[in-house]
Parts: C-alpha cells; sequence; structure tokens
C-alpha cells in the first residue's frame, strides 16, 4: 500500500488550486492510496462562544476550506490537537460534522472519549487502513472527551494523551527542596487534604510542590513518560484495528521538546511511538510545533516526530473573541492588523518571522507485508520570503532552501539516512 503525509493545514482562508506549484503539490500527495493531514483550525461560522483557553489563536474558518483540502488529493485527517477546543464542545462538534459531511475520514475528537478514542477506517482500492488519532499538546485537561456511563452523557473533547512527568535532583537539591516546603508552608492546603484521605501519600525520595513531583536521583534531568492509561487506550484500539485494517496509522499531535531545541521531539514521544510500533502500527504520524522533526525507521516502520506546517494563515485570522484583544491589553474596539502587529512586536517575531515554521516536508512512502519498502520526501516551502502576510502560507515543492539537508542532519542520531536525488526529493535509505 501507499501512503502521503502532511503536517498541520492551520488554514484561515481559502486557497485557489490555480496558484502557481498547487499541480506539483497535488501530483504528488495523489500518489498515496491513504492521504493525511493534520487539520489545525476549528470549522464553522463564527457563531459559538469562544473558550477561555485557546491554542495559541483563536481559529475558525468556513467549511468550504475543506474543500480546498479535498482539492490537495487529502482524504483522511485529523483534528485532534491544541486548537480543537477554541471554541469549546459546539466549536469542536461543529469541525467535526464539517469534516464528516465533506466525506473525510477523520479519528481522535468526538462526541465523547470511546468515540474520540475509536479507529476510524479508509477503505481503498489496495487495501484497509484505520487510522488512531491522539494529542498530548492541550489547552489543558477539559480538552479530553469524557466517557459516557449508563446514565450520563459522554463529554465532546479530544483523545488525550497526558505526560506523567518529574524533575530527578541530586540528594543535595533534595534536601533544599524539602527546607522551601517545610519554611514556606507552599504545600500546606496540600497536607490538609493528604491528611484526610483525598490525595495518595506523598512517596519516600519524593517531594512535591503543589502539581510538580521532585524525585531524588543521581543527577538533574526533567524525566518525561506518556501516562499509563492513556497510552493502553490507544493500544488497545490498535489491537482493535488490527483485526479490521491491513495498515494501521497513529497520528499525534505534540509540541512538547527535550532538550534546548524545538526540533528535538520529547521523550514521551520517542517512548510512546515505540510503544505503539511495538504493539502492531505501521506507522506514526507526528506534527504540531509548526517546525520539522526527525524520521525514525523503527522495526522497519516510520516514525514521523513532525512534518512542519503543510498551511499556515496564522495571522491571516478575520475576527477574534474579546479574550485575544485582552491578551494583548487592546479592546475589541481595535483592528486585527493592531492585535497582530501588537503581539508580534511590531512584525519582529512569532511563527511568521521564522523560516524554519514556514518549511514542511511530505514524504510518500509505500509498505508490503507490514514493512517499509520505499520512501521519498518532497520538501515544501509557504513562500516566507513574501512581503505581506496574506502573500504566506501556501505549499510549494523547493529545492533550494536546504529543507532535505537540515532534515537529513536532524534524523542522523536516529539511524535514518537521507539523501537528496537529482529532482531535489529526499531518499530514506531502507
Amino acid at each position: 500500500m501507499k501512503f502521503t503525509v502532511a503536517g498541520d493545514m492551520l488554514v484561515q482562508r481559502r486557497i485557489p488550486s490555480g496558484y502557481e506549484g498547487f499541480d506539483e503539490v497535488k501530483q504528488h500527495i495523489e500518489k498515496g492510496d491513504a492521504r493525511f493531514f493534520n487539520l489545525e483550525t476549528t470549522i464553522g461560522n463564527r457563531d459559538f462562544f469562544a473558550n477561555e483557553y485557546n491554542g495559541g489563536s483563536y481559529l475558525m474558518a468556513e467549511p468550504a476550506v475543506l474543500d480546498d483540502a479535498k482539492s490537495f488529493g487529502f482524504n483522511i485527517l485529523s483534528f485532534a490537537n491544541n486548537h480543537a477546543m477554541d471554541f469549546s464542545h459546539d466549536g469542536l462538534m461543529s469541525t467535526k460534522n464539517a469534516v464528516d459531511k465533506a466525506g473525510f475520514i477523520n479519528a481522535g475528537a468526538g462526541a465523547n472519549l470511546d468515540e474520540a478514542a475509536a479507529p476510524a477506517y479508509l477503505d481503498t482500492k489496495n487495501g484497509r487502513i484505520a487510522l488512531i488519532s491522539v494529542v498530548s499538546t492541550m489547552m489543558n485537561e477539559a480538552a479530553m472527551a469524557g466517557r459516557q456511563s449508563r446514565r450520563f452523557k459522554g463529554r465532546p473533547g479530544v483523545n488525550g494523551l497526558r505526560i506523567d512527568e518529574h524533575i530527578e535532583v541530586t540528594p543535595e537539591q533534595f534536601e533544599i527542596i524539602n527546607e522551601i516546603i517545610e519554611q514556606s508552608n507552599v504545600n500546606a492546603e496540600y497536607d490538609i487534604v493528604r491528611a484526610e484521605g483525598y490525595l495518595p501519600p506523598v512517596k519516600e525520595g519524593v517531594a512535591v510542590i503543589k502539581n510538580w513531583t521532585f524525585k531524588k536521583g543521581e543527577k538533574t534531568k526533567y524525566v518525561t513518560h506518556p501516562n499509563q492509561v492513556d497510552t493502553e487506550r490507544v493500544l488497545k484500539a490498535i489491537y482493535e484495528a488490527q483485526m479490521q485494517a491491513d495498515y494501521i496509522l497513529v497520528s499525534v499531535h505534540s509540541h512538547e521538546l527535550s532538550g534546548t531545541a524545538k526540533e528535538n521531539p520529547a521523550d514521551f514521544l520517542c517512548e510512546f511511538a515505540h510503544k505503539c510500533i511495538d504493539a502492531g502500527a505501521h506507522a506514526v504520524i507526528g506534527h504540531g510545533p509548526h517546525l520539522i522533526r526527525p524520521i525514525e525507521i523503527y522495526k522497519k516502520r516510520p516514525i514521523f516526530y513532525s512534518l512542519g506546517d503543510f498551511v499556515i494563515h496564522n495571522e491571516c485570522i478575520p475576527n477574534a473573541p474579546y479574550e485575544m484583544y485582552e491578551q494583548q491589553k487592546l479592546t475589541d474596539d481595535a483592528t486585527m492588523r493592531e492585535l497582530f502587529y501588537d503581539r508580534s512586536k511590531g512584525y519582529t517575531r512569532g511563527l511568521m518571522r521564522d523560516r524554519r515554521m514556514l518549511e514542511s516536508i511530505v514524504p510518500y512512502f509505500e509498505m508490503e507485508n507490514g514493512e517499509l519498502k520505499y520512501m521519498e520526501i518532497m520538501p515544501v516551502e509557504l513562500n516566507f520570503d513574501k512581503k505581506e502576510v496574506w502573500q504566506k502560507g501556501n505549499p510549494r515543492f523547493s529545492r533550494e532552501h536546504g529543507i532535505i539537508e537540515r532534515l537529513s542532519d536532524m534524523s542522523a542520531p536516529f539511524g535514518t539516512n537521507i539523501t537528496a536525488d537529482e529532482r531535489g526529493f529526499g531518499i530514506v535509505e531502507i
């Protein structure tokens, strides 16, 4: 079977199907039987109330943008990401209804947790594909869908992947932390609740300050693991999909990082991706941080830690809820131009000022008997060099910007060898 996968489509305006460069991108995408992207916006007509929280901006596009996604050739998507709840439950369900009506197979969000966590299936002439979708970067845990019971409806939301995290500290640091806790009484309320039996006792060698956990160890480091309950829910979906599909794709929206560079996937994400492959998934498709991250070939199956932005219209939002103005200390008497001018410090910072955020990859790969046989990667740029923000954001093939070379360098530590061919495409050594 053949697959084409793209990253985030942060779309806020219509995309003309005849623009220069469109045909090359479309022809590449259409080579796959399954043609995936992440829809990073809500779909509606701006008749919902805004959530108190948002995924960085309040994103909503008209339903017609799904026709533009179809014009590229896509047939399967996820919208489980940090913007899914920008307009609360009504906005999420409006998006779900719109993508269903447009005919896109989709997974990762729904009317309750069982619906959001369930595999979705795409039937093609060459076989059947399952998609399971999850998001670790949520505005907060309230974005997670809730299970349905015999007496209550479930809660709309996303299939969340929470992060179990702690900070390992040296014995000397551990003693200082305990002194701070004791002298400041920062945990007084939590200690009372623990004494009443509503929180578990703190274990030996562990210190807790509100929601932060410190563990005594040999050196100082930040430790992350995928939440066990959420991971088991995904692995159960993979187990279910093995009976129903030839190939299983797992989509993960994750901004979190390790170390000090955005390009580094978080430790929990690498662990989670490996667990998915071990359980029977055939590819893990990462997106979220708005830039390219490494590719790993694990047990002859691909893990894309982030594909970057396929489309980004981040400053083409036509209007916004009051909270977005308030964040910039403005009122809604201000224009959106003033809002973005203030937020970007005079158009000197933000996603649209960083070339990495307007570069992407679109891998095409072939699998046979569950193993990767061939992969080529189209490098894509989104017109970073254009002067006006509305001229930026739509994908074009690019051989000049060193995208494949940069991807090759960051993927090498993961054991992946990528070379550029005469077309400027990346070829992965299998």
